[in-house]
């Protein structure tokens, strides 16, 4: 697989465009993996990580390594990831805090158009993919009505645990890892992690991330080979039932009080933009929506023409 230097750059932008998919809780970085063209080779690359690597390290040395783990193509992905994550916290925090309607339509354009996208790699419907896209939509639309725990717990065993589960929510397109961190109660510590440069938590959260990834990425991996026409109608069920945690128009049901004494959202539910209190903002809703959709008809032809030769 030969690559260029400006091949790498557009797999660091792809996984900046994942990372700050990842902070939003509602969005999933795997969806940008997919529609952006590198998703079934970062589960073959992921999957490459094992104890079979040490031994071509051993007996063939570092380059054999290298090459047999797509080295370059996951140190390229995830330099961007990273930077997403340490430079956008900030910025997708405030937006969520101060522009939540034109941040949500915008992804809700963007996820929308990856339904789509998905939809249309599938070659061959039939009542199990029928049956599957059923079922992964209503499971997902129910995770997406669950209420957030209210427990904040930032202890090192709990944050373990919280990078494991979330990441392989993060992999799979249509789930949010961010908002399976919310519903954990992780989120808050995870991103004041980020956002103050808590390195003890942060490496304990990529300690579990990196353990989850290399268990759940194999069992994707071998979906893809044995039954992809399913895995790619129930992945699109997953984005499909994702939709109602992304709409832009929400009432609040219940308030807490957070760590601040302020009282914020506790557990809400999508309703028209008619019934909204205050200002609906349906123009640049709509405007940023169709940017979103947009973005995914741009990457869906970067993929198209960046595929190696």
């Amino acid at each position: 697989m030969s690559r260029k230097i400006k091949d790498y750059l557009l797999i660091s932008l792809k996984g900046i465009a994942m990372g700050a998919a990842d902070v939003v809780p509602g969005v999933s970085g795997g969806t940008v993996a997919f529609i952006s063209g590198i998703y079934e080779e970062l589960l073959h690359s992921i999957s490459n990580i094992k104890l079979g690597l040490l031994k071509t390290l051993k007996k063939e040395g570092f380059k054999s390594a290298w090459t047999e783990l797509n080295g370059n193509f996951l140190l390229a992905l995830f330099i961007g990831i990273i930077v997403s994550f340490l430079s956008l916290a900030k910025v997708i925090s405030w937006l969520l805090e101060t522009h939540p309607i034109l941040l949500w339509s915008f992804f809700f354009g963007l996820v929308l158009a990856s339904i789509i996208y998905v939809a249309k790699q599938i070659e061959k419907w039939n009542i199990i993919s029928i049956l599957l896209l059923i079922i992964t939509t209503a499971t997902a639309y129910i995770i997406t009505t669950l209420p957030p725990l209210v427990s904040e717990d930032s202890s090192m065993p709990f944050i373990f645990l919280a990078g494991a589960i979330a990441i392989c929510a993060m992999i799979l397109p249509g789930i949010s890892g961010s908002f399976i961190l919310v519903l954990l109660g992780a989120y808050k510590p995870v991103l004041n992690a980020l956002t103050n440069k808590d390195i003890p938590v942060v490496v304990v959260f990529m300690l579990g991330a990196i353990t989850g990834l290399l268990s759940f990425s194999r069992v994707l991996k071998w979906l893809f080979a044995n039954y992809k026409n399913f895995t790619l109608a129930a992945l699109t069920g997953f984005i499909i039932g994702s939709l109602n945690k992304i709409w832009p128009w929400k009432r609040v049901l219940t308030f807490r009080t957070n760590s601040h004494g302020e009282k914020v959202p506790f557990n809400e539910e999508s309703i028209l933009p008619t019934s909204y209190e205050g200002n609906p903002q349906m123009l640049y809703a709509v405007v940023l929506a169709l940017i979103g959709f947009g973005v995914i008809l741009l990457l869906e032809k970067l993929a198209v023409s960046s595929k190696p030769s």
